[in-house]
């Protein structure tokens, strides 16, 4: 048995609806603005697609204590027109004092919406943002700093899989009231999992995969959403197929520290002979079109048997450069070659406190968890397509989906978080892999996507 640092549930699936897998929660988002963390997550997960409603779950007081709900308006079981929803993700305009929320209502074409709060805890109908054929994985982020020529503009990403992820933007300058008619960036970029950032010169970068799954793209606004610049490459993506039908992609988790230096994370086997594994790599840039080689995150050594996948990277917003506090949480196997029937899948969490040079050992979060013990879906077993790590009051937050035994056909899949924050300044023991390079027969085992829409109904066609 792992031993797990303690944590607090924060949530729980009180729906009852005969189309859903009770009692899950999987796919959580969060933010930290002072002492205010507001999440939210996919409640009662449905095979085809999204859940039953979206949940929040905040904190005002750093994380000691929190209340929950769902969002109102947004599916047929809370009083809204959609048969579920998916891709949650929170963002904050300080511009606006706004909470928001974006969200993919899912029927026969899906849209985004966003729902909005004024204290994180009262939450309005939806605005739907999209008048785009289709829509998946949408991604929404404010610019905050108060110097930015682009104050209180707030972007909205998703792709659209009936046009083969053709990659959509719009802004809105109103707190998420109205919304700017949508485009398309300078070379048409297709991908799915876009992350925007907003440096603190108002400049907005986009990591995203790209359609096929081969490279991991950025691209950027330099003027304040008025148009997007064509991608780059930040790196070619080589990614091992992880075990025990589990849903993972190498879909990146991107943010920026107080200086502007943009962190870009994904799944990745580059380091592993025979691609026998994935470790979790990280790329940086100061303004979106150079990135560094990916360097592997040190979480276990290169000859071993583990396998990390679904990580998430939040940094401290108040600190920058050689000195910017980064926090990852992530999933992993301790064997990548298991079966579907001994597959343990552990939640796990390190942290770097010198801007990503140095790496603590791993903190075990939840499990070991059987595969048998996640709700199903056209796409595989589901945690989430990504997970969270915020912070508030200079301590890290992860907050996951964990799940325990089933109780017959009712399965036991809550949010959780730690019970306390990990505080950057531990005393632990720390790793580095700076002077790791590729392995020279890496190549991805997982297939060149046969990339499907993330979120429901029909495969991708091939690029």
């Amino acid at each position: 048995m792992v031993q797990t640092v303690p944590t607090t549930q924060i949530s729980t699936d009180t729906f009852t609806n005969s189309t859903s897998q009770h009692a899950t929660e999987v796919e959580t988002h969060a933010l930290g603005v002072g002492n205010t963390i507001v999440s939210t997550f996919q409640v009662a997960r449905i095979f085809s697609g999204g859940g039953a409603d979206i949940g929040w779950a905040t904190s005002i007081d750093g994380g000691a204590t929190w209340a929950n709900g769902f969002l109102p308006g947004i599916t047929i079981f809370d009083g809204g027109a959609f048969n579920a929803a998916s891709d949650p993700v929170v963002a904050y305009d300080a511009a606006h004092a706004v909470w928001m929320i974006s969200t993919l209502p899912i029927a026969a074409s899906d849209k985004v919406a966003v729902s909005r709060s004024t204290d994180g805890l009262n939450w309005g109908n939806p605005i739907i943002v999209s008048n785009t054929p289709d829509s998946d994985k949408n991604w929404i982020v404010c610019d905050n700093t108060v110097t930015s020529p682009f104050y209180g503009h707030c972007y909205m990403e998703w792709d659209d899989p009936g046009q083969n992820g053709l990659v959509w933007m719009t802004t809105s300058t109103d707190g998420g009231l109205t919304w700017s008619a949508a485009q398309n960036t300078a070379d048409l970029v297709a991908g799915i999992g876009g992350q925007p950032v907003v440096q603190p010169n108002g400049n907005v970068i986009v990591p995203i995969e790209s359609v096929t799954g081969a490279n991991m793209l950025s691209f950027s606004s330099t003027n304040g959403g008025a148009s997007w610049n064509a991608s780059v490459i930040i790196s070619s993506i080589t990614d091992h197929l992880v075990a025990g039908n589990l849903r993972t992609s190498a879909l990146p988790s991107a943010q920026a520290d107080a200086g502007g230096t943009v962190y870009v994370v994904w799944q990745d086997c580059r380091f592993r002979a025979g691609c026998a594994s994935n470790d979790l790599v990280l790329s940086t840039s100061t303004d979106g079109n150079f990135w560094a080689a990916p360097v592997r995150i040190p979480i276990d050594s290169t000859t071993s048997t583990v396998d990390h996948f679904i990580g998430s990277l939040g940094i401290d917003p108040a600190t920058s450069g050689g000195s910017a506090h980064l926090g990852l949480t992530y999933y992993y196997y301790p064997v990548s070659n298991c079966a579907a029937s001994t597959c343990q899948l552990i939640a796990s969490f390190v942290s770097s406190s010198d801007g990503g040079i140095t790496w603590s050992a791993p903190s075990a979060l939840a499990g070991p968890m059987l595969t048998s013990w996640l709700p199903n879906t056209f796409a595989g077993l589901m945690v989430g397509d990504y997970v969270s790590t915020v912070f508030s009051g200079g301590k890290a937050f992860p907050i996951i989906s964990a799940a325990s035994a089933n109780s017959g056909s009712l399965f036991d899949e809550p949010i959780f978080t730690v019970s306390t924050g990990f505080a950057m300044n531990r005393s632990v023991s720390t790793f580095s892999s700076s002077s790791e390079q590729p392995v020279a027969n890496a190549h991805s085992d997982h297939p060149p996507l046969a990339f499907y829409d993330q979120e429901h109904r029909h495969a991708r066609p091939p690029d």
